[in-house]
């Protein structure tokens, strides 16, 4: 074997000896950011986020690094949509619900009323049309959506005054995102917009009569409790609210297949992990804010069926008027009444409904 055979064929084997490194290494180094709209302090959401973007630089031996942002900090909350679609920043980790302004068919990749709960809402998008269905509609927006969590059952929020029949709705002031308080507008609702950050002491001073909160565990870090002693259930304005990562397409269509995939990876990690912190945490906290005080108490009857009837005319209304809507809605309740009529998944209730119920009778009595 003459000199240069030599070389190349040692050159090759030294290759193989080390072991061809997978192409996932072979991407230059990535640098993303992602505007959060939630703050550092609800760790479960914020937390989650944080958790996706170590996942993505674990898998990818610290190549791929996105630094994650709390809503403010980059943006407003509420602005990260624009941020994406515009490529000021590569990613977003949002609530679709928050986007009702700009078309009400987001509210269906997310949370909306007498909804689905979170196992639906998985089922839908995972295994249903609703991940065709919605990246289609985002496309419209320049984004890529990746399911990211989901916060579980919610609460039905916190109130100066026990609500015990629909006529106390009249005049009440309160808040939520902008599809519930269109629910409750026939019941003389008054909706309040008003910064996340100054929902505390709006609700301490009496400019807010209630607002929608959470759920527990989130509820009790904000300290709802201490301004307003009333909390009802059941949240049925949200039964599973899923959080996204919203990805700008233009940053998603460069990474290799690779990246592609890890990130994939990462935002179905987030996606389990989120509802199983919610269901661990939620009715721990639940029992600490009944032990100090709070009054749990269960919306009537009659406000539950009104707010039933209430949405159903929305949702149709929209189907008739909204074209982007209509080419989802059919899809989304038909996925909606073929896991309520299955086996666990329509009838499963998360663990903080489970401890709301065991605790209910205590809570009333007080």
């Amino acid at each position: 074997m003459d000199r240069r055979s030599l070389i190349k064929n040692a050159g090759i084997a030294g290759v193989l000896a080390a072991g061809i490194a997978p192409a996932v290494h072979a991407q230059a180094a990535v640098r993303w950011r992602c505007a959060s709209s939630f703050p550092k302090s609800l760790d479960t959401v914020f937390g989650t986020g944080e958790a996706f973007a170590k996942s993505v630089s674990d898998m990818t031996g610290g190549k791929f690094e996105i630094a994650v942002h709390p809503g403010g900090e980059l943006m407003p909350a509420i602005g990260v949509l624009d941020g994406v679609q515009s490529g000021a920043v590569e990613m977003a980790q949002t609530a679709p619900s928050y986007f009702y302004g700009k078309d009400p068919t987001f509210c269906l990749g997310g949370a909306v009323p007498f909804g689905m709960n979170a196992r639906q809402q998985n089922a839908w998008m995972c295994e249903g049309n609703g991940m065709k269905l919605m990246r289609a509609f985002y496309a419209r927006y320049n984004i890529v959506n990746l399911p990211g969590g989901n916060t579980g059952a919610s609460m039905g929020g916190w109130f100066r005054k026990e609500i015990k029949s629909i006529a106390d709705l009249k005049g009440l002031k309160f808040h939520a995102h902008p599809l519930v308080d269109k629910v409750l507008k026939p019941f003389g609702v008054i909706p309040q917009s008003i910064p996340a950050a100054d929902l505390y002491q709006a609700l301490e001073k009496g400019t807010l009569d209630g607002l929608e909160g959470v759920g527990p565990y989130d509820d009790q870090k904000l300290g709802f409790n201490k301004v307003a002693p009333f909390y009802h259930h059941p949240g049925w304005w949200e039964g599973g609210a899923e959080i996204d990562f919203y990805v700008n397409s233009k940053a998603w269509n460069g990474l290799s297949a690779e990246y592609r995939a890890i990130v994939g990876a990462a935002a179905a990690q987030a996606n389990i992990g989120m509802t199983a912190r919610y269901d661990a945490r939620n009715p721990i906290a639940l029992k600490q804010l009944l032990g100090s005080g709070t009054k749990l108490r269960p919306f009537s009857q009659d406000v539950v069926n009104a707010a039933f009837k209430s949405a159903q005319q929305i949702y149709s209304d929209l189907n008739n008027s909204n074209p982007e809507w209509k080419k989802i809605y059919p899809d989304w309740v038909k996925s909606l009444g073929d896991s309520a009529a299955g086996p666990g998944i329509g009838s499963a209730s998360h663990s903080a409904t489970r401890a709301m119920k065991a605790v209910s009778k205590r809570g009333s009595a007080e």
